[in-house]
């Protein structure tokens, strides 16, 4: 859900975008004629959820949903992306449009009519992002002769931990369009008071890390500890010490979350292991507290490993660097947003998320806004309604026209003219 400390936008942020564009067709009017087909196409997806890098059918029902637009399509090498180009009437720059279509291995238990059956879920709500995505293509294909420009419509696979935005810059969606973009928009659904919009200029979310220990020591009898040196012991301090490390050793107001969420020691109950290890995901807000991280966590893993007679392998992998918003576009985006859909329902946030998000690849090469849109059902209690990644988590398809429209109105707001 939003921060606690989430606001509504004020009057007076909303009233100054930058060099605003004209405002544009009636989007959001005219994807209430979409949402029937957006809400089928999303009930389709989220019955037939897929996982990681390889989405066939995900793919295909993309590429189906996209058949009939004045758009040039193109799939992706080292996985299913689909990546579809809008050129305008006009010359003009790139704007990038970005949703991921992965799934999570989750087994769903919302007891929706639409439910997955086959072992996994659509529980992060990308079916929603791939959807709304497919909304703003239809939106802006239909307003081409406004345009004096571009749109790339980036569908991703393998946002969750796979690094798709990864793959897709190297295989070239970056320049997909000809030249690089001027901005590029990323939206995702959140539960919280629907049809909210939430974001902040600046670091949105956390760089995704892992770190991996392995203590060797020497293995033996479990009856005999003293004939053994044990890995166990030194590998439980650990998990605690590096709990300490991260409230002690970092500001708080340059926050660290470390969670220890994998121990794996020996097999047979009275043997014991040769080697134990950890693995743990790392949040962070910055690349000096990434740095501080690598140092501490040598020293902190070699010196108990020493104290108890054992040695120690320190991995410390970046997976995802922060999302950080560029504040020059963000504060337009917020203001263009609350002109389409009233500044009560775009709020901006005080502090950042510690989630991760790989578009941050793609802010790192282009100005840029990764928003919310928070869109909780209305009979859902907010209090205790189920977050992203439950396996009960439930999103209100209706925001699709909402999402669809916004999309579109940022992309025009870049390369939108006024008809003659």
């Amino acid at each position: 859900m939003p921060p606690q400390d989430a606001a509504p936008l004020s009057t007076d942020v909303a009233n100054q975008a930058v060099a605003p564009a004209p405002a544009g067709p009636p989007f959001a009017e005219e994807a209430r004629g979409l949402l029937p087909g957006l809400v089928s196409l999303r009930r389709e997806l989220h019955r037939n959820p897929e996982v990681g890098l390889d989405l066939p059918e995900t793919q295909r029902r993309i590429v189906d949903a996209l058949a009939g637009l004045d758009l040039e399509v193109t799939l992706g090498n080292g996985t299913t992306s689909v990546v579809a180009v809008l050129r305008g009437a006009q010359p003009g720059p790139t704007v990038l449009l970005r949703g991921d279509m992965d799934a999570l291995p989750v087994r769903e238990q919302t007891g929706l009519d639409f439910a997955s059956t086959n072992g996994s879920m659509h529980a992060c709500g990308h079916d929603l992002h791939v959807s709304g995505l497919v909304g703003a293509a239809r939106l802006l294909t239909a307003h081409r002769g406004q345009l004096a420009g571009n749109v790339i419509f980036m569908f991703q696979p393998g946002e969750e931990g796979d690094g798709g935005a990864g793959i897709m810059i190297d295989e070239g969606v970056l320049d997909a369009a000809g030249d690089h973009p001027i901005a590029a928009f990323g939206l995702h659904v959140t539960p919280g008071p629907f049809g909210v919009f939430g974001t902040r200029p600046g670091p949105l979310m956390a760089g995704a890390n892992e770190l991996r220990i392995t203590v060797h020591g020497s293995g033996g009898h479990g009856s005999q500890p003293q004939t053994a040196i044990d890995p166990v012991p030194a590998l439980a301090e650990m998990v605690t010490a590096l709990q300490a490390m991260t409230t002690r050793r970092f500001s708080v107001f340059d926050p660290v979350v470390l969670s220890v969420t994998q121990l794996e020691a020996g097999q047979a109950i009275n043997v014991i292991p040769p080697s134990a290890r950890l693995g743990a995901t790392v949040r962070t807000l910055s690349q000096a507290s990434v740095d501080r991280l690598v140092s501490e966590t040598e020293k902190l893993a070699h010196g108990i490993a020493a104290a108890h007679g054992c040695t120690a392998e320190v991995d410390f992998a970046v997976r995802y660097p922060v999302t950080v918003n560029d504040t020059a576009a963000t504060e337009r985006s917020m203001a263009v947003l609350a002109q389409a859909f009233g500044s009560e329902r775009v709020q901006l946030w005080k502090d950042p998320l510690m989630g991760s998000e790989d578009f941050s690849l793609v802010l790192n090469e282009v100005p840029g806004t990764f928003m919310f849109l928070s869109c909780s059902p209305q009979d859902v209690n907010l209090e205790s309604a189920a977050w992203n990644h439950s396996p009960f988590v439930l999103f209100d398809d209706a925001v699709l026209g909402d999402a669809a429209a916004a999309l579109a109105q940022l992309a025009f707001d870049r390369i939108g003219t006024v008809a003659a």
